[in-house]
């Protein structure tokens, strides 16, 4: 049982993702994003594939590569020349301590450095602007030096409460 890419119609990875499990019984991995994004003017987090069209699938190739390329939403598996192209476990791996903690979910955050304008979206605070002064140990928590203020009070907020200045 190798790891291979498996190339998919547009749109079709979590419906392909889920057939190869669930009626064909194979292993896959398909990562996805998860980002904030401005939707009719309300911030939200949203979940797209990282990949595109592709997923990656632990198959036998002799046994199981003709299922796998017929299934429903499926094109291919990537190969160059004649055969399918075998995924290192590695890259699964990496890719999965990438992803953190929710399965096969990478959050993607904008790196802030000490300085960067935010504005507050959440909570009491919410529309004031504020200067990024560091991310706390966990880094799900953030300070700020609240810039509508003559002194610059300190402020700590979840991150998921701000959004860098535009």
């Amino acid at each position: 049982m190798e790891w291979y890419c498996v190339y998919t119609k547009p749109g079709g990875e979590l419906a392909a993702n889920q057939y190869l499990q669930e009626l064909l019984g194979l292993e896959t991995y398909y990562p996805r994003l998860k980002r904030q994004k401005t939707i009719r003017r309300v911030r939200r987090w949203v979940i797209s594939s990282l990949f595109p069209r592709y997923l990656f699938c632990r198959l036998n190739r002799v046994t199981h590569q003709q299922a796998a390329r017929y299934a429903p939403h499926i094109v291919d598996l990537v190969q160059f020349g004649e055969r399918p192209t075998v995924v290192d476990d590695s890259i699964i791996e990496e890719l999965r301590r990438w992803a953190g903690d929710e399965v096969d979910v990478v959050t993607l955050r904008p790196k802030l450095r000490p300085g960067d304008g935010v504005e507050i979206i959440e909570g009491p605070l919410r529309g004031l602007q504020a200067l990024f002064q560091e991310a706390l140990g966990d880094n799900d928590r953030v300070v700020l030096l609240l810039a509508a203020l003559s002194y610059q009070p300190r402020v700590v907020l979840d991150r998921a409460q701000i959004a860098v200045a535009g």
